[in-house]
């Protein structure tokens, strides 16, 4: 559908960690795991409108309470740190999670007091994302790593112990603009979405294969991911209501329009038809962002919703 991209052939689904209390992380994160969810994710900012915990050191503890999920960042915003700082710390975690690290990667800029305040002009963040996503690949596969970029400058340096998985954790790209589409094609192993509705998605992935066409890639693996903010309700209006409303506060900014378009809401039945409406459009990875109650939708997501994704063709 999309070559030279070989896309999953099943659907799997992954939900945002929610809470900073240690416990309710904990009861949170295995919660999660025993309903049979794929993975569990972590957003990430040095600051934000909002309380924000670091995403690495989130997943660490995940880690360290679950067995199984892969153990995601959606996403990562590498410009915000040095990349052979970050390439350490998600290798480290890696090993300790026996290869459980998946890398979703971005650039930010939506709240650029956190660019200053470390001192990276905001304006530099898509061309530091690229160097250092070429310099993570090469400080988790290679020993004696040299590099002289426009913004980094090192080596020979190794880090070691290099991460569990060959060659380092899948780098999944995410964004809105046509920069990440060219990144994702260009650098990626898989996409993830943000705000985008499910025809938006299948044009994004369009292109995102038109990038890797052009960049000589051939059989790519490649993890199509839906992050989709999520709101269960029996009445659409209340549910519609409660994310514009959360989503206002979480990005300072009215969010109502925003909301209708590209969330999930209402039952769990509505909210599979929506997913079918993505999976149609190449998405094989549902990243559920809770603007619920979180417990609630683990319970539905049981009994109606991971049943459910049998039923939906692609």
């Amino acid at each position: 559908m999309y070559e030279p991209l070989i896309l999953p052939n099943k659907l799997s689904c992954g939900m945002v960690m929610a809470g900073q209390d240690p416990a309710v992380v904990r009861e949170l994160a295995q919660a999660i795991e025993a309903a049979g969810f794929d993975s569990v994710w972590a957003g990430d900012h040095i600051s934000f409108h909002i309380p924000i915990m670091e995403s690495l050191t989130l997943l660490t503890y995940v880690a360290a309470v679950t067995e199984r999920l892969r153990l995601c960042t959606g996403v990562y915003l590498v410009p915000l740190r040095h990349p052979t700082t970050s390439a350490k710390v998600v290798s480290t975690l890696d090993v300790l999670s026996n290869g459980r690290v998946t890398l979703g990667v971005g650039v930010g800029g939506e709240f650029p007091p956190e660019f200053q305040a470390t001192g990276v002009p905001v304006e530099e963040r898509g061309r530091r994302t690229d160097e250092g996503i070429e310099i993570m690949r090469k400080l988790f596969s290679e020993d004696g790593v040299v590099y002289k970029g426009d913004h980094f400058e090192f080596g020979p340096v190794s880090l070691n112990p290099k991460p569990v998985q060959a060659g380092g954790p899948p780098i999944i790209v995410g964004g809105r603009k046509a920069p990440s589409f060219r990144r994702a094609g260009q650098l990626g192993d898989g996409y993830i979405s943000h705000m985008c509705s499910a025809g938006q998605y299948k044009d994004n992935m369009g292109l995102i294969a038109e990038h890797a066409t052009k960049a000589g890639r051939k059989d790519v693996p490649f993890e199509s991911t839906a992050f989709l903010f999520t709101v269960l309700d029996d009445d659409y209006e209340a549910a519609l209501d409660r994310a514009a409303s959360l989503l206002q506060m979480i990005y300072n900014r009215p969010f109502r329009d925003a909301a209708q378009k590209y969330c999930l809401l209402g039952k769990p039945e509505d909210c599979l038809e929506q997913m079918q409406n993505f999976a149609r459009a190449g998405a094989r990875h549902f990243v559920f962002s809770m603007l619920s109650d979180p417990n609630e939708f683990i319970s539905q997501f049981e009994a109606v919703i991971k049943p459910g994704l049998s039923s939906i063709d692609f």
